[in-house]
């Protein structure tokens, strides 16, 4: 009895391909569009929230967000599990807005060390009032310890702008000379634990006569660390 030969396997590019293969070729692109719609949608929620918090602050609700956004609430919990998890998010933009925008103002100084300065103050200097909602120092201090409560890990990385900004600094000044940082990973990280510690301080104890004495003797303190000169106060 004669054998059927084996059919020969079709090339991906061959106009005979299989039916199979253009399914999952189609898959995939649709695959790719649903996960660009997806990310829209989670940034229009996050918008939303950005924009209830302002006048809401943490007490608003799932289904005022839902609102907001234009969306059904099965919508929003398809993109977060919760209103924690939102709430995560919305920092993680805020940080990364916040350290994209002080890092562009920095460009016109003239020197590594003079934007490590200005990165310090201009964090301290947000203390000046309290904007209330998601500018508010109070709002910032409160979710942000009760977030890192919930998510450590994940807190901390949303930190990593800052800490990335100055441990760029720190690198380029000590290649300049200009400083002689032990470690400048770690030194940039111990330097935003401490920046955090004092604005988390005066979000609630009263406010300090001056916000710039205040960043001043922070950045002195710094400035000793990162291996600079002293500051005469």
């Amino acid at each position: 009895m004669p054998t059927q030969k084996p059919h020969a396997p079709h090339s991906p590019d061959s106009p005979e391909a299989p039916l199979w293969a253009d399914r999952a070729a189609e898959r995939s692109r649709s695959v790719q569009r649903s996960k660009a719609r997806s990310r829209e949608q989670a940034q229009s929620i996050v918008a939303a929230a950005r924009r209830l918090l302002q006048t809401e602050g943490a007490t608003l609700t799932t289904q005022e967000l839902s609102k907001e956004a234009g969306i059904a609430l099965q919508t929003f919990y398809r993109h977060f599990a919760g209103k924690d998890q939102l709430l995560l998010a919305v920092f993680e933009d805020v940080v990364s807005e916040r350290a994209s925008e002080v890092e562009a103002a920095a460009r016109k100084l003239p020197d590594p060390v003079a934007r490590l300065r200005f990165y310090i103050f201009e964090i301290l200097r947000s203390l000046r009032g309290d904007g209330g909602g998601i500018t508010g120092a109070r709002f910032i201090t409160a979710e942000h310890w009760r977030l890192y409560q919930l998510f450590p890990v994940e807190i901390a990385e949303a930190n990593r702008p800052f800490v990335a900004l100055v441990e760029q600094e720190l690198r380029a000044a000590a290649a300049a000379g200009l400083l002689r940082p032990a470690d400048p990973a770690t030194d940039a990280w111990l330097a935003l634990q401490l920046v955090t510690a004092v604005f988390h301080h005066y979000a609630f104890a009263p406010a300090p006569t001056s916000v710039d004495d205040v960043a001043e003797q922070v950045w002195a303190f710094c400035l000793a660390a990162f291996g600079g000169p002293p500051i005469e106060r």
